[in-house]
């Protein structure tokens, strides 16, 4: 198993999820995919009020939630990529949703224009028909692909993906 990443980013309402949705659709059946989300505002809740496994996490406890179909992981403090990795063991792609930090290769989306404060991120856009690319002029290394050529973008991600230690 080759644990591979690669990471996606663009502004609010660009289509990042819909793509990485897309992506994972289609590798699903013949690849183990991993997606992780950044929440940047820390504002994401996965348990209820009150449940056993919030009053186990407000203790200040790592927890885990397993059940017959799912395991979920609950955490105070932030993980590295590796560290994340390793919670999910083997799989062939990860695909992480913003954390721009990473030194992962990264697909910026874009819809309507391309923001330049992105630019010195990224290796290749996926942008649609709203995006002018004779007004948004790219650096010459950023290869631009179809937002919605699915193919095209997997094609793309398994050339660039980096593995993962």
């Amino acid at each position: 198993m080759q644990r591979k990443a690669i990471a996606f980013t663009g502004p609010s309402g660009s289509g990042k999820t819909t793509l990485i949705e897309k992506i994972a659709q289609k590798l699903v059946g013949s690849r183990k995919v991993v997606v992780v989300k950044h929440d940047p505002s820390d504002k994401a809740r996965f348990d209820r009020e009150g449940k056993d496994s919030d009053r186990f996490f407000k203790t200040g406890a790592d927890v885990a939630v397993v059940s017959p179909t799912r395991t979920s992981c609950f955490s105070h403090r932030p993980r590295s990529i590796e560290e994340i990795g390793d919670l999910f063991g083997d799989f062939d792609l990860m695909m992480v949703e913003g954390l721009k930090t990473l030194p992962l290769p990264r697909l910026g989306v874009f819809r309507g224009r391309i923001d330049p404060e992105y630019l010195g991120v990224l290796q290749a856009v996926a942008v649609d028909e709203t995006v002018d690319l004779k007004h948004d002029e790219l650096p010459e290394e950023i290869e631009i692909l179809n937002l919605n050529d699915t193919d095209a973008v997997i094609r793309w991600i398994d050339a660039h993906a980096l593995p993962l230690k």
